[in-house]
């Protein structure tokens, strides 16, 4: 099986700055690509910033040039660095994980979740 535990996320003032890690564990074969997701309260789940394998980043307009996506693919880990955070940020943070991993006979590709952490970003 495969395991998602994410660790980082806490209170901060506003300009301040967090790093959120997703470490990936388990009969992993393949990652093709990591993101962060972040839900605030009464909204829907959305697309904070993703890489590929082959290193192509994807960021929401509202991070881009504060946020930034990176990985350690010997430790199947994907980090979120954020700096100039903004109240509106806040929201608990999601990592996903699309990969592949072994049952036996067959070869499985699967997006996993973790199970999120919460960004407060407040004075």
């Amino acid at each position: 099986q495969v395991q998602l535990v994410e660790s980082g996320g806490g209170l901060v003032q506003p300009g301040g700055s967090l790093r959120l890690s997703c470490a990936a564990s388990g009969s992993i074969l393949s990652i093709y690509a990591m993101a962060w997701y972040r839900q605030a309260p009464g909204k829907q789940r959305e697309l904070v910033a993703a890489i590929t394998s082959g290193g192509s980043t994807n960021y929401a307009d509202s991070v881009k040039g504060r946020f930034t996506i990176s990985t350690d693919n010997v430790k199947n880990t994907v980090y979120l660095q954020m700096d100039s955070l903004k109240p509106e940020d806040t929201a608990v943070y999601y990592c996903n994980v699309d990969l592949t991993y072994p049952t036996g006979v067959y070869t499985v590709r699967n997006g996993y979740w973790g199970q999120g952490t919460q960004v407060t970003v407040s004075s």
